[in-house]
Order: C-alpha cells, then sequence, then structure tokens
C-alpha cells in the first residue's frame, strides 16, 4: 500500500494527486489537511490530518534555524500533525509514502524506514531542507518536460529522478477548439492559489480593447468554476500564471498562451515561465505588463504554433508517474 501526502494549500496539489491515483495498481491512501471533495473517490482511503500552520503570526522558530521550512517550537497544531502522520505509519506500515510536498513529512517518514518519492517542484531548490529533502528521497517525480526544463539543481539526483511530463487533469478529454467569430476571445485564467488580477481589471481591459472578447475563469472576485476545460478550448489565447497545473492544463487544450510569473517562493513560476518562452511554447513574462502591452503580447501568443505544447509532455504523464510509483511499491 502507498501513502500519499498531499499538500493543503491551492487546489493543484490534490488534482495532481487525484491524476497519478487513478491509474495507480496498488492501493492508495491519501494524508491531507485538505478537504479533497470528489477527488477522495480516486484514493482507497482517506486519512484528514490537523492543521499546523493555525498560529503563524506566533510561531517561534519554525526554520529551525534555516534548516528546515516549518517546524516552530512548542506548536499543539505541528505536534498533533506529526504524530497523527506517525501513527499511520506505524500501523499501516506503507510499502512508500509520496510526498507533494513537504521536507518535514519526507523527513519524517525516512525516520521510520519508509521510502519515499518526492514531488520535485520548479525554481531555485538549493536552500538546505530542499537539498535535505531530495537528498533522502528514493525516488523524485518531476511533473515537467526535462527537454523544456532542465534545471540544473536537478542534475545532482538525474539518477533517481522520472520527468513525466506536466500533470493534467484534462489529459485526454477531447478538445473541440475556438468557433469561428469575429473576434479572438482571450481567456484569463487563475487558480486557487492566488493571482494579481481581479474581475475589475478584467472589465477595465475589455473596455480599453474591445476588438478581443474577454472572459475569465477564477480571477478574484470572480466565481469558481469547477470544469473550466469548455471556455479554455474555446479560446483563442489563454492568459495564465506559471503553475504547474494552469500550465498542463494549458497544455492538455494546446491552446496559445501568454503565461505570467506571480511571486511565489524560490522563484517557481519564473523558472517555468523563463522555460516556456525561451522554448517558444508560450509567451513568458516576469510579471503582469503594462496595460498598453496587451494587443502585441496577443498577437505575439497567437503567432505561436500550438502543437509545440506536445513538447510539455502532458499525454500519458500521469500514466508515467503512476507506473513509476507501481513498480518502487513492488519493489520494497
Amino acid at each position: 500500500m502507498i501513502g500519499y501526502y498531499i499538500h493543503h494549500h491551492g487546489h493543484g496539489h490534490r488534482t495532481r494527486a487525484s491524476s497519478i491515483c487513478a491509474h495507480l495498481r496498488t492501493p492508495v491512501t491519501a494524508l491531507s489537511s485538505a478537504a479533497l471533495g470528489d477527488a477522495a473517490d480516486d484514493f482507497d482511503d482517506v486519512v484528514r490530518l490537523p492543521r499546523d500552520d493555525l498560529a503563524v503570526d506566533t510561531a517561534h522558530d519554525p526554520t529551525a534555524h534555516e534548516v528546515l521550512h516549518w517546524a516552530p517550537t512548542h506548536d499543539d497544531g505541528l505536534r498533533e500533525r506529526m504524530h497523527a502522520l506517525g501513527s499511520w505509519i506505524a500501523e499501516a506500515r506503507p510499502s512508500l509514502l509520496v510526498v507533494d510536498v513537504s521536507v518535514e513529512v519526507t523527513l519524517l517518514a525516512r525516520l521510520y524506514g519508509i521510502p519515499v518519492v518526492v514531488s520535485a517542484m520548479p525554481g531555485e531548490r538549493t536552500d538546505t531542507a530542499h537539498t535535505l529533502a531530495y537528498s533522502v528521497a528514493d525516488h523524485l517525480i518531476a511533473p515537467w518536460s526535462q527537454e523544456v526544463y532542465d534545471p540544473h539543481w536537478m542534475r545532482a539526483y538525474a539518477g533517481k529522478t522520472s520527468y513525466v511530463g506536466g500533470i493534467s487533469r484534462f489529459d485526454g478529454r477531447p478538445a473541440p477548439g475556438p468557433a469561428s467569430s469575429g473576434k479572438p476571445r482571450v481567456l484569463v485564467m487563475s487558480g486557487s492559489g492566488g493571482s494579481s488580477i481581479t474581475v475589475d481589471d478584467l472589465r477595465r481591459l475589455s473596455a480599453r480593447f474591445p476588438e478581443y472578447i474577454w472572459d475569465g475563469v477564477g480571477v478574484a472576485g470572480g466565481s469558481w468554476l469547477d470544469d473550466p476545460w469548455p471556455a479554455l478550448t474555446a479560446a483563442d489565447v489563454v492568459i495564465g500564471h506559471a503553475g504547474q497545473n494552469t500550465v498542463a492544463d494549458i497544455a492538455a487544450a494546446a491552446r496559445p498562451a501568454v503565461v505570467i510569473a506571480e511571486a511565489r517562493p524560490f522563484d517557481e513560476q519564473h523558472a517555468t515561465a523563463h522555460a516556456l518562452d525561451r522554448s517558444g511554447l508560450a509567451v513568458g513574462l516576469d510579471g503582469w505588463p503594462d496595460p498598453d502591452r496587451w494587443p502585441e503580447l496577443i498577437e505575439r501568443a497567437r503567432g505561436l504554433d500550438p502543437i509545440e505544447w506536445k513538447r510539455w509532455r502532458v499525454d500519458g504523464a500521469a500514466a508515467r508517474a503512476a507506473a513509476v510509483l507501481d513498480d518502487l511499491a513492488r519493489s520494497r
């Protein structure tokens, strides 16, 4: 049996876990502080963990002298969380634990003698905590294309890394493409992890550039859309942040795109945006541009060949990740 730890922030980690575990042959128990909703159906069991981040403002020495990311001293939430995880490991005795993502959970599992598979993240992960977690991991799964993005720091783990490609919940779903219309449709797409653009920004763009039809999915102040696929595939150009799930979803739809890096730890999205721009898969930006640039950027994106998104290797990525986990679980 496999344990699968899912970070609670946003929807991306649980969406990726659900996509992978739908292909697994080995039974899986999900462990998370998040409510998994419909995604829970893709797991054989779910363990709800206590939260350990409810006292952020009063946390003392959360980095353990710059060695970890979140281990505040005398924190009840952290203690209860680690106790719950350790108790489950001791009782369930999983063949391996997948961690997406937490340095501290990685170390806890390994100290219990459980092999660990870590979901790698883009950006500059050369700090002490990431180096420690990636070094003790038995295997790394990188959910992107090595051809497009091959960070120098990952080369130290080359012998235990599987670059499976971008993992999208829409992999294999038919993509009809945009309908013919007089005006190009521009979709501004965000996720639950946060975005710099709001519904008011979208209204201003629509009024300023009426030569395009503007629409939004997940932008701040707007309604959440559980299934953005119809809107995504109907767009002539997608404007989205450089989060891993958003990029994989755009790649699955093969839509021309302007991909914008949002501020995230370790320059995660900046690294992805640079790689996509450099490889010609999308127009990649370091931040939201001056509004005067939008017509130029949209037309640049429309000039890219959407077939290039194949290089992000979304097709079959979740199944490839699942095959790696099944093989590792059988060998333990």
